[in-house]
């Protein structure tokens, strides 16, 4: 394990290279968004795996573009039927930020968002990271965004990474 600020960090396996990640991101929150995706990218990057961004506006949108992606054979275990290398996608990483107001918004869209990933990613044996914040303010999101390697962006991928590792051992009659 790597350090990196106050969080550990566990090297990408070598077995991810080249995988095809999704990024679904919702950009409601231009700033924090951003802050999340280049954390994202640089942990992508830094595993030599592949990407491709689809934005959506918000949290609740995230979930009904993974069922389109998963409806039309490009992600999950639809995806695995031989097709051309690049028309698939090994996992995906869910980008987004629900910051609590003065209603019951916010329960509806963390619970909503939070439900229809879950039951997606194992309806469909998708490799999900869920780096959607759900937090009180747009301070803490800040905080938890921020840092490349060391913010949620990354740590979504790590957890999609070791997902994608997971089903290639497996595949393998491992681990």
């Amino acid at each position: 394990m790597v350090a990196v600020g106050e969080r550990q960090t566990t090297p990408p396996p070598p077995s991810v290279r080249g995988a095809r990640i999704l990024l679904i991101e919702a950009r409601y929150y231009e700033r924090i968004g951003q802050e999340l995706l280049a954390g994202a990218i640089a942990e992508i990057e830094a595993a030599e795996a592949i990407f491709h961004t689809v934005s959506v506006p918000g949290a609740l949108e995230i979930p009904l573009a993974l069922a389109q992606f998963t409806a039309a054979g490009r992600i999950g275990r639809a995806s695995r039927a031989p097709r051309p290398a690049d028309a698939g996608f090994a996992g995906c990483v869910a980008l987004g930020c629900v910051i609590r107001g003065e209603t019951s918004h916010y329960d509806i869209v963390c619970r909503n968002t939070n439900h229809w990933l879950m039951e997606l990613a194992v309806r469909h044996a998708v490799a999900l990271g869920n780096g959607i914040l759900t937090v009180d303010s747009e301070a803490q999101a800040m905080e938890r965004a921020r840092g490349g390697r060391s913010g949620k962006g990354a740590e979504a991928v790590r957890a999609c990474l070791a997902l994608i590792a997971l089903e290639r051992a497996l595949a393998k009659d491992g681990p």
